[in-house]
């Protein structure tokens, strides 16, 4: 395992829960507090950054803060250390510690935000519950000596192409032959130099989504044995993959007073708001962690029973039961259910590219409100 800096990591993250895919125009997302040009070892998952979160990255040594909710929302009219805010931000600079926020492209992203809710509360056959992302595809060709194709293609497939739907490490090959003839200067992997060379190849073709892009052109690159690999890229017209904020699944028909009880149990949470009948059967659930006041009508239309969701208004809530929808309302807290899924997805892509690193979800509850 190598050391790594803050600017490996973030690529890192940003090529699993990319910018571009973030929900909101404006949203401010990226590098809020000091520099990722640093050495980093330690990186603390956080939900909210406050100054209790800031002392625990402090205590575990960790050079880097990855929060879900940014700690700067709006512009600074000043930056005084005077006032609360002022000396969190005068803390982390201080003691060299980076705060990056990564906010709705996490809640968009796979196996961001929305699925960590969806998992959690056991829901199948899970699919987006409002699209905000079209994510381009691509087809990629490579031509590859026979004997390499199955290391090539587990490479591929490895950095993420040929996922369609619920499958992965789809791929299609067929067999002919290459030509080439390698000039002075080259080091050819097979043939001779200034002779005209066949060679029995396979053409791989692989779907790549744009995200991975980088990602699988980089792994069939430092794969294939050539030294100058043939392959295409087209970008495809087909149906592309579509992404964005909430989740709708099923789950087992029971009542909505056991939903919520189930919700409870599964978030983690005391106390849980609810509208609706509680003796009405439900199955159709849909989520989208923080805030989803205006997206109770894209739930109905999509045919939930429930919609699971934070920080309900109380006009908001009469809409829904007006229209037949029910609410189990458990907090917006519960987003920090992303504490540990982006700690474990981060430490496995890091293991990926070698990267010696420790991600720790912070054990800081940053729940303002207490039930009594």
């Amino acid at each position: 395992m190598k050391k790594t800096n803050g600017q490996e990591i973030i690529q890192i993250f940003e090529s699993w829960s990319p910018k571009k895919i973030a929900a909101m125009d404006g949203d401010p997302i990226g590098l809020a507090i000091g520099t990722l040009n640093k050495p980093v070892s330690k990186v603390l998952v956080t939900l909210d950054v406050n100054e209790e979160v800031v002392n625990e990255a402090i205590d575990n040594n960790c050079q880097l803060i990855i929060a879900h909710h940014p700690p700067i929302f709006r512009k600074l009219a000043n930056l005084r250390t005077d006032n609360p805010k002022g000396q969190l931000f005068e803390k982390c600079i201080k003691n060299d510690v980076a705060v990056y926020a990564a906010h709705t492209n996490l809640d968009v992203a796979d196996g961001g935000v929305n699925d960590l809710l969806a998992e959690a509360l056991q829901l199948k056959n899970c699919k987006v519950l409002v699209p905000t992302f079209t994510e381009k595809m691509y087809k990629l060709a490579v031509y590859v000596p026979e004997n390499y194709a199955e290391q090539l293609r587990q490479a591929m497939a490895g950095a993420g192409a040929g996922k369609i739907g619920d499958y992965d490490s789809c791929s299609y090959t067929v067999s002919g032959e290459g030509r080439f003839r390698a000039l002075n200067g080259a080091q050819p992997f097979v043939g001779e130099i200034g002779k005209l060379h066949t060679e029995a190849e396979t053409k791989i073709e692989v779907v790549v989504a744009e995200t991975n892009k980088n990602k699988v052109l980089r792994a069939m690159l430092n794969h294939h044995p050539y030294e100058e690999p043939a392959y295409d890229l087209f970008a495809l017209e087909t149906p592309a993959k579509e992404m964005g904020l909430g989740r709708i699944g099923t789950i087992d028909p029971m009542t909505l007073q056991e939903f919520a009880e189930h919700v409870k149990k599964s978030l983690n949470v005391p106390t849980v708001r609810v509208v609706g009948d509680l003796s009405t059967q439900v199955s159709k659930i849909a989520v989208l962690g923080g805030d989803g006041n205006k997206y109770i009508y894209a739930a109905k239309r999509v045919g939930a029973d429930v919609f699971v969701t934070g920080d309900m208004y109380f006009h908001i809530a009469q809409d829904a039961e007006s229209i037949g929808l029910h609410i189990v309302d458990p907090g917006h807290h519960v987003e920090s259910v992303m504490k540990i899924g982006v700690a474990e997805k981060m430490t496995l892509l890091c293991a990926e590219y070698g990267l010696d690193c420790t991600f720790i979800p912070s054990k800081i509850s940053t729940e303002p409100f207490q039930f009594i």
